[in-house]
């Protein structure tokens, strides 16, 4: 693995990882900003910003983007998440600089036109509502408002329906002029790829990005807290869990190990307490969220209005216990799982771009895969017993959606860990 990082004199960083044994490549945008940095008055326009660099630009209509990548076989995507947002193609190694052309483009130079604006904003209008109705997705965005109240890291990706509704060009327009400058960018490339090109392609096709920023980002502040919603559903969805840690903090590496423990497998405790032995939910299982200055760690169940008073009890009684006595045997198991999902992903061209592009925003350095091994291996057991004992010391979030009437109250769940 051959990894190169060149800082060009406007501050956009190229980042190339060569894998020679493969004829292809991928090739992205990953942008230092999110959903978190925007204004409650425009919520949701990061990710209406990245439909609309679809649309059509000077030289391209929306048409022409879609089946010129197509035309040689390549995939053109994006998204949009909490602290960022990527533009990335995958083709073969001989189009690598028709896909940076086009990326760079669409980054640009598109128009934003307001007919396209118009049919763009429906689009995404019914990309929120598919989100409301479907409660195993809609309940982790009221996971992440409860935790983090009237703060741009707890509103939703996609935004608020009456929001999105009257966003209007120029708020788009003005969104990607104060947050794509280049020192806020990562241009990243993974796969049979030459890293003095795509320099010089770099120098030569993002040669009208906006001038350097400065962005301020509000702090992350967890309070905890819950959100029940009654709706006439088989299963209640539940999520319920505490302040996580950030991808800097001492303990990122010990809650990964703590979390594929608990919940990351079919032989982890959730799964074999609360599915196998006794067959109170179909889908079970704990997950980190790491953010720049903090995180969320959670639990996520779907189960019967019944079969609830008997699950939430179980799942907190694992936690404690976790928060008590692990053995170096389940410990190893969920480190093998870590480490063998890290190596795997070397595999993928789009896994190493993404990996690549992530760590240099938000670590500023490439990180070896060799450290990242090195520091699942560190973590044993009196690290996840710690890391345990830290979450449970922080304000409960719960969030309940379904036929809620027989889930206990906030007060007695939380005294469930206290």
């Amino acid at each position: 693995m051959t990894v190169r990082v060149t800082t060009l004199g406007n501050g956009l960083r190229v980042a190339t990882d060569y894998i020679p044994t493969v004829e292809s490549a991928t090739v992205g945008v990953w942008c230092d900003v999110g959903t978190r940095d925007e204004p409650a008055a425009v919520n949701g326009v990061a990710h209406l910003l990245e439909h609309m660099v679809f649309k059509g630009t000077r030289r391209r209509s929306a048409t022409a983007i879609a089946e010129e990548i197509e035309a040689v076989g390549g995939h053109m995507n994006a998204y949009t998440a909490r602290e960022q947002t990527a533009y990335y193609a995958r083709v073969l190694k001989d189009d690598v600089a028709l896909a940076v052309d086009m990326i760079a483009d669409i980054l640009q130079h598109s128009l934003f036109d307001p007919a396209e604006l118009k049919r763009e904003r429906a689009v995404v209008l019914q990309e929120i509502g598919q989100a409301n109705d479907t409660p195993d997705d809609i309940v982790f965005d009221y996971f992440q408002a409860a935790a983090f109240p009237k703060q741009g890291v707890g509103r939703p990706v996609l935004g608020k329906a009456s929001v999105v509704r009257r966003m209007q060009r120029d708020s788009v327009r003005g969104f990607l002029a104060d947050h794509y400058a280049p020192n806020q960018l990562v241009l990243a490339a993974a796969g049979n790829i030459d890293h003095d090109k795509l320099v010089r392609l770099a120098r030569k096709k993002f040669d009208a990005l906006p001038k350097p920023s400065k962005q301020r980002r509000d702090p992350a502040r967890y309070r905890g807290g819950e959100h029940r919603e009654k709706r006439d559903l088989d299963q209640i969805h539940l999520v319920l869990g505490f302040e996580g840690v950030g991808n800097h903090d001492v303990d990122y590496y010990p809650l990964q190990v703590m979390s594929t423990l608990l919940g990351g497998g079919m032989s982890s405790r959730l799964f074999q307490e609360v599915r196998e032995k006794r067959g109170l939910a179909y889908s079970i299982y704990s997950f980190a969220g790491p953010l720049r200055d903090g995180g969320l760690f959670g639990i996520y169940a779907g189960t019967g209005d019944r079969q609830v008073t008997e699950l939430l009890p179980l799942v907190f009684d694992e936690v404690t216990k976790v928060a008590t006595r692990v053995t170096a045997e389940e410990v190893g198991r969920a480190r093998a799982q870590l480490k063998a999902g890290t190596l795997m992903a070397l595999e993928s061209t789009s896994s190493r771009c993404e990996q690549l592009a992530q760590q240099l925003l938000v670590f500023g350095r490439p990180i070896p895969t060799a450290e990242i091994v090195q520091k699942i291996e560190e973590v044993d057991g009196t690290a996840v017993v710690r890391v345990m004992q830290r979450l449970i010391a922080t304000p409960l979030t719960l969030t309940a959606l379904g036929p809620i009437k027989h889930v206990e109250s906030y007060a007695a769940v939380s005294a469930r860990v206290q």
